[in-house]
């Protein structure tokens, strides 16, 4: 009697798991009970006892796999975590993850004149090798791809006379890992235009080794490379080296990027009568590491011209290692380095150092510290050098001089995107105008593994956990895993209680443990109005816009969905329509949080640049991004 008890009892829970998951997708066949969304979904309905459903943006992040594929793989991994490598492709299709895909060969030497529309992740060992005249063009490599693994081995290398244009390589790509090994090496007479490499693309790992290379009067241009991208690890070992009589150009590297590693070896290096421009190296808002090492050393006659190094980056270490040293009767000139304020350090080593009867121009040096070592003694002209650090801050008066220094146009951080911080005063008054950042998910799309088997893998182990994703260290993707668990252990900052979750069961389990049960995860609703200006329609506070505590949420970058969760002291949570501005039509349902206390923040915080205040002066506001939640008591 007891067994049928039992057995009505889970039937009952089945049809109404079933019932309840069928009103939240009335287009969808009904949900198998036993799958991984629908454990999620009767979890849910125990930790949070109310009439609420899942809301649908979450319930779209639950893992797709079927009853018996959780059952499998989470049986898998139980019995050990490695066996799942030798499944990994079918596992990543079918839990909608972010795995390395295989690279496949391609051993073709194509003809001259082709012509390639579109190419991804493919090993492409020979293009145009040894080519006499003609032209070639290739139009789109490995375009907004999630994670593509391409290598580049031979492109035009001995080619006579031979035009080739490379316009797209990797733009718009997330997690990627290139390799180009070789541009027109030893290439005589022709031409070459590489417009773009690596724009627009979020955590690449790019490696171009040979640009030009012993080549011989072929003219080249590099107009952008790695412009505009976020995080990353860049290398470019050689550009123009050993070249004779060879025009080069290199317009744009890594502009606008933020959180950028770069390595730059060899500029026109031994080159024999070079003409070489550099127009911008490392313009960027955000913060970089860079390494330049070697610009036209030991150069025979020719002109160099470097136009602008670091011009507007603002956070990060440099290291600019030999420039013009060594040559014979080169012209230089160096017309920018650095600019008015920044943090990190600047080491700048050997310029024109060893140079013969050499024309040197510095225009403008600033750095910090001050410390440029090993130049030509003679024919160096400086404009401006510079020391741009700031005063200690060790008594009083020192403190005073900062802080009117920090207000007088020159900030930490030079640059915040319009919009991206705000007053509260925005949000509670209807009808504000005001800019919106770009909010838009730039993260690939992913799913959370069901508990039963996140829970089995290694979070606390990097390597291990890479080496089961087939990611080794090299790679992006192995990177990232390795970034993500170091911030996911990092301590808790002062009144912060924080904790990665790895499964949608995890999340609920946290933000009740810091919440209570009556709690309510919310989202923007969409990204339009990303980028342009906005009008504010009816707001409501949450808690009657009352001070209250939340648990924000924020995507990290992992083969599966991994969210850095945190609570702060002292916040308020809004709700605001998001109207345009000509038409008034609401076009978003916006969610933004203001940090009422924000005294334990950083002098240089993009929040004080932006806002124009001090630590612990002002509210801090900012909109909840798509692809991110916050947590908050239910109305």
């Amino acid at each position: 009697m007891l067994a049928l008890q039992v057995l009505i009892s889970i039937s009952i829970s089945i049809s109404l798991t079933v019932a309840h998951a069928s009103n939240r997708e009335p287009t969808s066949p009904p949900l198998n009970p036993f799958a991984a969304k629908a454990t999620v979904i009767r979890y849910w309905d125990r930790k949070i006892p109310t009439e609420r459903p899942l809301p649908g943006f979450l319930l779209s992040k639950l893992s797709p796999l079927s009853a018996l594929d959780s059952t499998t793989y989470s049986s898998l991994v139980s019995s050990n975590p490695s066996l799942l490598t030798a499944h990994l492709p079918a596992f990543c299709s079918a839990a909608h993850l972010l795995c390395l895909p295989s690279l496949a060969n391609s051993q073709v030497s194509h003809s001259k004149d082709s012509n390639f529309a579109k190419y991804t992740n493919i090993n492409f060992t020979n293009y145009g090798t040894r080519i006499n005249a003609g032209q070639d063009s290739f139009k789109i490599y490995s375009k907004s791809q999630t994670i593509p693994v391409d290598s580049f081995r031979s492109y035009s290398r001995d080619s006579v006379g031979h035009d080739e244009t490379f316009k797209t390589y990797s733009p718009n790509g997330t997690i990627i890992t290139d390799n180009f090994t070789s541009y027109a090496s030893s290439a005589t007479g022709g031409s070459g235009d590489f417009t773009s490499y690596g724009r627009f693309s979020n955590v690449p790992e790019l490696t171009f080794t040979n640009y030009e290379t012993d080549s011989n009067g072929h003219t080249q241009n590099f107009t952008s490379y790695s412009d505009d991208t976020r995080g990353g690890d860049e290398t470019f070992k050689g550009y123009g080296k050993r070249g004779n009589g060879v025009p080069t150009t290199f317009k744009s590297y890594a502009n606008h990027s933020i959180l950028i590693i770069s390595h730059f070896k060899s500029y026109g290096e031994d080159a024999n009568g070079p003409l070489d421009t550099f127009t911008k190296y490392g313009n960027n808002p955000g913060s970089s590491h860079q390494s330049f090492q070697s610009y036209s050393q030991n150069a025979n006659a020719g002109t160099e011209t470097f136009s602008s190094y670091r011009g507007d980056s603002d956070v990060g270490d440099d290291n600019f290692q030999s420039y013009g040293k060594g040559g014979n009767h080169p012209t230089v000139d160096f017309s920018t380095y650095g600019h008015d304020y920044k943090t990190g350090e600047d080491h700048f080593k050997g310029y024109g150092e060893g140079s013969g009867n050499s024309d040197i121009n510095f225009k403008t040096y600033k750095g910090s510290p001050t410390d440029f070592k090993s130049y030509a003694k003679t024919g160096v002209t400086f404009k401006d050098y510079q020391n741009t650090t700031i005063p200690s801050a060790s008594t009083e008066e020192e403190e005073k001089k900062k802080k009117t220094f920090e207000s007088s146009g020159k900030p930490v951080n030079t640059w915040v995107e319009p919009g991206k911080f705000f007053r509260e005063s925005s949000l509670t008054e209807e009808g504000t105008v005001m800019p919106m950042p770009d909010i838009r998910d730039k993260m690939p799309e992913r799913s959370f593994l069901p508990r039963s088997i996140a829970a089995k893998l290694p979070f606390n182990n990097a390597v291990e956990l890479a080496n089961i994703f087939n990611a080794s260290v090299d790679t992006a993707l192995g990177r990232a895993i390795g970034d993500t668990i170091n911030e996911c252990e990092r301590a808790a900052s002062r009144g912060e209680t924080k904790r990665c979750v790895t499964s949608a069961e995890d999340m609920i389990d946290f933000a009740v443990s810091v919440l209570g049960s009556n709690v309510v995860p919310r989202s923007t609703e969409n990204a339009q109005g990303s980028g342009g200006f906005i009008l504010i329609g009816k707001v409501k506070g949450i808690n009657g816009g009352r001070v209250t505590k939340s648990v924000s949420c924020h995507q990290s970058l992992f083969p599966y969905l991994v969210y850095y969760c945190h609570s702060v002291p002292r916040v308020r949570v809004y709700e605001a329509e998001i109207l345009t501005i000509e038409s008034k039509e609401k076009i978003n349902h916006g969610v933004a949080i203001c940090h009422l206390d924000t005294s334990d923040w950083s002098p240089g915080h993009g929040a004080f640049v932006a806002l124009g205040s001090q630590p612990g002066e002002i509210e801090v506001c900012h909109w909840i991004f798509e692809g991110d939640l916050t947590w908050a008591a239910a109305d």
